[in-house]
C-alpha cells in the first residue's frame, strides 16, 4: 500500500526512464541536449499560465488564431475559439490557441497573393514546431483557407478546418444586397450614371452589415465548400452564418472531432486522409456551386503540397469534370441568391444528395467515416423545391461547365473563365476587335477617355497583371466597362487578362491567360489594337486572328526590345 505522505514521483523527471511518448507536451522537444530537462523547462513555462499536471497530461489541440482588427471576415474568431475550447475540454483534451498572420483582401497591398504563401509557411512551421496532437485551423477570408490547408498538408498532423462563416445580406430600398457581387454591380451602375452619389453612399453602409466572409459564392465561400468536398470540414461548416448560434455549435463539435482525431492519427493525417479522389470530389463541388476562378489557382497549389497527388490533376482534369457536372446552386454571381439561402436550403448535405452519382463516396473525411457514410449519417431536412436555391440534378441552373478551361493560340498554356457568370450569353461565342491596355496604369488613364476607340462588341485586353507582370497577380481582371459604353446600358463585354478576378465578380471574363504577357514569348503580350479575337466556349477556344508567322515575327521583335532594355540596364564593368 502506498504511503500517502510520500510525494508522487513524476515519471517525466525520472532520469532512468527514457521519454518515449510522442503525445502532448512530450513531442517535438526543444533541443537542450537532455530530453528530460527539455520537458522540465517546457512545463516550467507553461505552468506559468496556470495549467495543472492533469491538464498537461491530455492530448493537446492547437487552435490557429487568425483574428485581426483589420479583418472583418474574422470578427467572430474570439467566440469561435471559446467554442472550440469548450468542445475540446468536453472530450478530454487540452486546447491551446496560437496566432498566425491574418489576411484580408482589401487591406493587403499591393495584393494578397503574396501573403498566401507567407501564411502557408507560417502555418506549417507553427504546427510543426509546437506540441500539438491535432490542430483546428480557424480562418475564412479568401487566401486564408488555402494557405492553411497548404501548410497543414506539409506539416502533416491531423487538421480540421473551421471557417468563420458568411455574413448576412443587407438591404437598400427594400432589395437585399451583399458583399461583394453587389459592390461591383452597384459601382458599375454608379459609373454608368444610373445611381447618384447619395445612393452609392447609402449602399456602402449596407453591403457588409455583419462580420463574416462575403455572403455570395465568392472565393471564401467557394473554398469553404471545397473543404467540405475534400472531407476536411463537417458538412454544416461551409454555410452557417458567421453571426449564428449554429456557427458556435459547429465550432464546439469541431473541437470534439479534433480530440477524436488524436485516437486515429495515422489514418487522419492529411497526407493519408486526402487522396486523388478527394480532390476530384472537390472539383465536382467547385463546378456544381459555380465557384470562384481563384479556386483553380489555390487547388493547384494545395495539390502541389501532397506528395502522392501532386502532378496527377491538371487544368484538363478540371475541364473534364466540368463537362459532366451541372451548376446546381443558385447564388450570385452566377445566380440571384446568398449563402444564407444556401444554408437554409440544406447546404452541402443537400447538394451532396444531388451530386451522389458524380462523387467518389469512398473518400475519407475528418470524422473517420467515408463521404458516403457521412452523407448517410447526417439527417437531411427536406426543403420544398420552390423554396430551395439548390436545383435538382436534372433541372440545373446551368447545364455543365460553370468554369471552363480555354486553349488556343492566344492562351497556349490555358486560361480560365466562369462561363456561368456571363451576363450576355451571346458573348460566349464572340469575335471582336481588341482594345489593348498595356498595364493597370494605362487602363486607369484611358478606360473612360471619351475618345477611346471602343464599341460594345470590342474585346478589352489588359496585359501585365500576371504573377510577374504586375507583380503578384492582383484581382484586376474585371476590367470596367468604359463609361461611354456603360452609359448606353451595356452591362457586359468580353474582357481578357493574365490576372485574377474576385470570385464575387461576374461577366464574360477570361483570366489567368498563360503564358502571361510579361513573358517575352507570350502571345497575349503581342496583341495589338484592332486584332480580331475569337472566343468559343463550346469549343474551348480563345484565339487571335493572326497567322503563326505573324505571331512569331511579333515575338521576335519583342524579344529584341527586351534584350535592348536588359542591355541598357546592365551596368558597365
Amino acid at each position: 500500500m502506498s504511503d500517502p505522505k510520500k510525494p508522487v514521483v513524476n515519471p517525466d523527471y525520472d532520469l532512468d526512464q527514457p521519454i518515449t511518448s510522442k503525445v502532448g507536451l512530450r513531442q517535438g522537444l526543444a533541443s537542450y541536449g537532455d530530453p528530460h530537462f527539455s520537458l522540465f523547462l517546457r512545463k516550467v513555462f507553461i505552468k506559468a499560465l496556470g495549467y495543472s499536471e492533469d491538464a498537461l497530461s491530455r492530448p493537446i489541440i492547437g487552435i490557429v488564431n487568425t483574428y485581426s482588427s483589420f479583418n472583418p471576415c474574422h470578427a467572430n474568431i474570439p467566440q469561435l475559439i471559446d467554442a472550440v475550447k469548450r468542445g475540446v475540454q468536453l472530450n478530454g483534451g487540452l486546447a491551446i490557441d496560437f496566432p498566425t498572420i491574418s489576411i484580408h483582401e482589401s487591406f493587403s497591398s499591393p495584393t494578397s497573393m503574396y501573403l498566401r504563401n507567407l501564411m502557408s509557411m507560417d502555418t506549417e512551421e507553427m504546427i510543426a514546431a509546437q506540441p500539438c496532437d491535432a490542430v483546428v485551423l480557424i480562418g475564412g477570408c479568401d487566401k486564408t483557407t488555402p494557405a492553411q490547408l497548404m501548410g497543414g498538408i506539409s506539416a502533416n498532423k491531423p487538421i480540421l478546418h473551421l471557417v468563420t462563416g458568411p455574413m448576412m445580406p443587407g438591404s437598400h430600398r427594400g432589395v437585399r444586397i451583399g458583399a461583394c457581387t453587389d459592390c461591383r454591380n452597384n459601382w458599375a451602375k454608379y459609373r454608368a450614371g444610373t445611381l447618384d452619389i447619395e445612393d452609392i453612399s447609402a449602399i456602402n453602409d449596407e453591403l457588409a452589415p455583419t462580420g463574416g466572409t462575403c455572403g455570395v459564392m465568392g472565393t471564401a465561400s467557394t473554398m469553404a465548400s471545397i473543404l467540405v468536398g475534400l472531407g476536411m470540414m463537417p458538412f454544416a461548416g461551409a454555410t452557417a452564418p458567421a453571426v449564428s448560434a449554429t456557427r458556435l455549435r459547429i465550432a464546439e463539435a469541431t473541437g470534439g472531432l479534433a480530440v477524436a482525431a488524436c485516437k486515429d492519427v495515422e489514418r487522419l493525417r492529411p497526407q493519408a486522409l486526402l487522396s486523388r479522389e478527394s480532390f476530384l470530389n472537390a472539383i465536382t463541388v467547385l463546378q456544381a456551386i459555380g465557384g470562384s476562378t481563384n479556386a483553380v489557382v489555390h487547388l493547384m497549389a494545395i495539390i502541389g503540397r501532397h506528395p502522392k497527388v501532386a502532378g496527377t490533376i491538371t487544368l484538363e482534369t478540371i475541364d473534364e469534370i466540368g463537362r459532366k457536372t451541372p451548376l446546381l446552386v443558385d447564388l450570385k454571381p452566377s445566380g440571384d441568391n446568398y449563402m444564407t439561402d444556401f444554408h437554409n436550403s440544406g447546404g452541402m448535405l443537400a447538394l451532396f444528395h444531388e451530386l451522389k452519382p458524380l462523387l467518389h463516396l469512398d473518400a475519407l473525411t475528418v470524422t473517420g467515416r467515408t463521404l458516403g457514410e457521412e452523407i448517410a449519417h447526417n439527417s437531411l431536412i427536406a426543403v420544398p423545391r420552390e423554396l430551395s436555391v439548390i436545383q435538382p440534378f436534372d433541372k440545373p441552373l446551368y447545364p455543365a461547365s460553370s468554369l471552363v478551361v480555354l486553349k488556343g493560340n492566344l492562351a497556349p498554356g490555358g486560361a480560365i473563365m466562369k462561363a456561368s457568370a456571363s451576363k450576355y450569353r451571346k458573348l460566349l461565342q464572340h469575335t471582336g476587335k481588341a482594345v489593348v491596355f498595356a498595364n493597370s496604369a494605362d487602363m486607369a488613364e484611358r478606360i473612360d477617355d471619351p475618345d477611346l476607340d471602343v464599341t460594345p462588341d470590342s474585346v478589352l485586353v489588359l496585359q501585365n497583371i500576371g504573377p510577374i507582370g504586375n507583380p503578384g497577380m492582383p484581382e484586376a481582371g474585371m476590367i470596367p466597362i468604359p463609361r461611354k459604353i456603360a452609359s448606353q446600358g451595356v452591362l457586359d463585354m468580353l474582357r481578357l487578362s493574365d490576372g485574377r478576378m474576385s470570385g464575387t465578380a461576374g461577366g464574360t471574363i477570361g483570366l489567368h491567360i498563360s503564358p502571361e504577357s510579361a513573358d517575352p514569348k507570350s502571345p497575349l503580350g503581342i496583341v495589338r489594337n484592332g486584332d480580331l479575337i475569337t472566343l468559343d466556349v463550346e469549343k474551348r477556344q480563345l484565339s487571335v486572328d493572326i497567322s503563326d508567322e505573324e505571331i512569331s515575327q511579333r515575338i521576335q521583335e519583342r524579344l529584341k526590345t527586351f534584350q535592348q532594355a536588359e542591355g541598357a540596364a546592365t551596368p558597365l564593368s
